[in-house]
């Protein structure tokens, strides 16, 4: 399909959904660069291998993938014309990200407890990558939850449909893809 063909709203749709994407990309490539950084790093002298992985990290990746077969259900609802069960399903994906940020500062507190803090004489090199790795995909949800917070508002005041719903489309490709980015994260973390 030629991109110039289509009504405005066609139009805009597909410059949204492509501009999205590219904002994705990016922020793949800042956590693309972050890893990277990791896995030289670990070749380091002082880089400790006695971190145990917070069990907060394990709980938050199951809330954060039930957020998002949530707000799969609600887009669904929308689709269909189920506005109180699109509600109802919005209202819990919020919830459980909510939950998530919790989550991600008890995990916080894990790595404190052994020890182990961002900066300072008792911070090390590995302890600091996993705080900024995490603290900043932690950035990227508290705009997720922005996102969930204005489409909950439009939502309440009626303004997604079955024919319109392209900004719960929008905020769908960002969610799943923070997600994907946990999952992703968790895995290197946990891993490497």
């Amino acid at each position: 399909m030629d991109l110039t063909e289509g009504t405005l709203q066609e139009k805009t749709a597909r410059a949204k959904k492509n501009m999205m994407w590219f904002a994705m990309l990016s922020m793949f490539m800042t956590f693309a660069g972050l890893t990277s950084a990791y896995i030289v790093s670990s070749e380091r002298k002082d880089w400790i291998d006695n971190f145990i992985f917070p069990s907060s990290f394990y709980i938050s990746l199951s809330v954060l993938i039930i957020s998002s077969v949530l707000f799969y259900l609600f887009k669904k609802a929308i689709k269909t014309g189920k506005r109180s069960t699109a509600t109802t399903l919005l209202l819990a994906t919020f919830v459980s990200a909510t939950i998530f940020v919790v989550l991600q500062f008890k995990g916080f507190g894990e790595i404190i407890a052994q020890g182990f803090y961002p900066t300072g004489s008792a911070a090390t090199v590995t302890t600091s990558f996993i705080y900024a790795i995490v603290f900043v995909h932690l950035l990227h949800i508290f705009g997720g939850v922005i996102v969930l917070t204005v489409v909950l508002i439009k939502h309440l005041k009626g303004k997604y449909t079955q024919e319109n719903y392209l900004g719960v489309q929008l905020a769908e490709m960002y969610w799943h893809f923070v997600d994907v980015l946990w999952i992703y994260l968790f895995g290197f973390l946990l891993f490497m």
